[in-house]
């Protein structure tokens, strides 16, 4: 018999592909390894939900759960989960089925809901906050217990931080102890296939998440300000490039003198699907990281990137530290500037075929769920189940 895990987090506040697709990593993966899986999610504060469909933050919460429900429920997962508007009505399981779930929990993950599931799961069996935003959320944290805050009890802090989690980073951890975790994908949902001929490396990014966050000498910044180091990157490497961007940045005319191809993130990934088709679409990934992932060497590494190199498609990226983590210079790369950049671009386009092998093997080695979720709830004393059958 398998677990019973409660999974909080934000998929009908933040409904689009790419965090839609992250969150379903999970939810798909435990279920696969033949535990019992629940979504749970309040919206929190007002005006919380975001609806791609008016560009706008509401407290209308009508389109994500319609595409949250629709999602889990081709996924099996269609009475596992359930929203809590701002009104306080729930949305999908009920309130006494959510909260018995909540309450006979071998194991909560809080992955974004800032405590808002506290109450329901003080009787968890295990309680575990992991994190996305290594650097960031250490040093909010810090902040938090400098200033007399109290902060919500966990029994295992997680971060994809690789460095945060086993030494080398700037991020202030004090006297917690973070474990380390790579974002995991289900490769079943990846299957591979050739990009069309001329297809551009891509990605998908925001230019500024969030002001940026000051501790002592230390200032936690964005992509914008990565991304000044590679502007001038189409110019030295002789591949299309491509970037799917949102939130305010360089103008696209600046870009697109620069030699950057431009495309709206909302635009080209509204849903998991359209996501996974823009990847695939893709001859590869080039990617600069948030300048607080960079400047406190965390280790990050992105949820996103694992869906290329599940997909097969290569990835270059600004290196973070988790190249002391994972293996590269053949279907991954880690750069610094953009004349390595342009390298690894040109390596990979002249032999495209064995980088896109090689990628595919590294999410294969390092990232499917059934290594990597296995791993996490044996540390956190949760035990195994008979794994599902693939779907092939």
């Amino acid at each position: 018999m398998g677990a019973r895990v409660v999974l909080a987090s934000y998929m009908v506040r933040y409904p689009l592909g790419g965090m839609l697709s992250w969150v379903l990593q999970y939810l798909v993966g435990f279920r696969r390894l033949g535990h019992e899986i629940v979504h749970v999610e309040k919206a929190g504060w007002a005006n919380a939900c975001f609806d791609p469909s008016r560009e706008a933050m509401t407290d209308d919460c009508a389109f994500g759960t319609r595409a949250v429900g629709e999602l889990l429920a081709r996924h099996g997962l269609g009475d596992r989960w359930c929203f809590v508007d701002a009104a306080g009505r729930t949305h999908g399981m009920s309130r006494a089925r959510v909260e018995e779930a909540c309450a006979g929990a071998d194991v909560f993950i809080d992955m974004g809901a800032h405590g808002d599931w506290d109450a329901e799961t003080q009787r968890a069996g295990v309680r575990v906050l992991l994190e996305a935003e290594p650097g960031f959320t250490q040093v909010k944290r810090a902040r938090a217990r400098a200033a007399g805050r109290s902060l919500a009890a966990y029994d295992f802090l997680y971060t994809v931080g690789q460095n945060v989690a086993k030494g080398g980073s700037a991020a202030p951890t004090e006297e917690e102890v973070w474990r380390a975790i790579l974002p995991p994908v289900d490769l079943d949902l990846f299957p591979v296939t050739a990009p069309p001929a001329g297809a551009p490396f891509t990605t998908v990014m925001n230019w500024k998440s969030y002001e940026p966050v000051v501790w002592g000498d230390l200032t936690l910044r964005h992509k914008d300000v990565e991304f000044e180091k590679f502007a001038d990157l189409p110019r030295r490497a002789r591949v299309p490039l491509e970037i799917a961007v949102s939130g305010r940045g360089p103008s696209r005319e600046r870009l697109e003198a620069l030699g950057w191809r431009v495309e709206s993130a909302h635009a080209v990934t509204p849903t998991v699907d359209a996501f996974l088709s823009y990847v695939r679409r893709s001859r590869g990934e080039f990617a600069v990281a948030k300048h607080g992932f960079v400047v406190t060497r965390s280790g990050w590494f992105s949820d996103r990137t694992s869906a290329y190199l599940a997909s097969g498609r290569p990835a270059v990226l600004e290196e973070t530290g988790f190249s002391a983590h994972l293996p590269c210079g053949e279907g991954l790369f880690a750069v610094t500037r953009p004349e390595e950049a342009a390298a690894a671009l040109e390596e990979i386009a002249g032999d495209w075929p064995r980088h896109a092998r090689a990628a595919r093997e590294i999410a294969r080695e390092h990232l499917d769920v059934r290594r990597v979720l296995p791993r996490f709830l044996e540390e956190v004393g949760v035990g195994r189940a008979r794994p599902l059958p693939s779907p092939g």
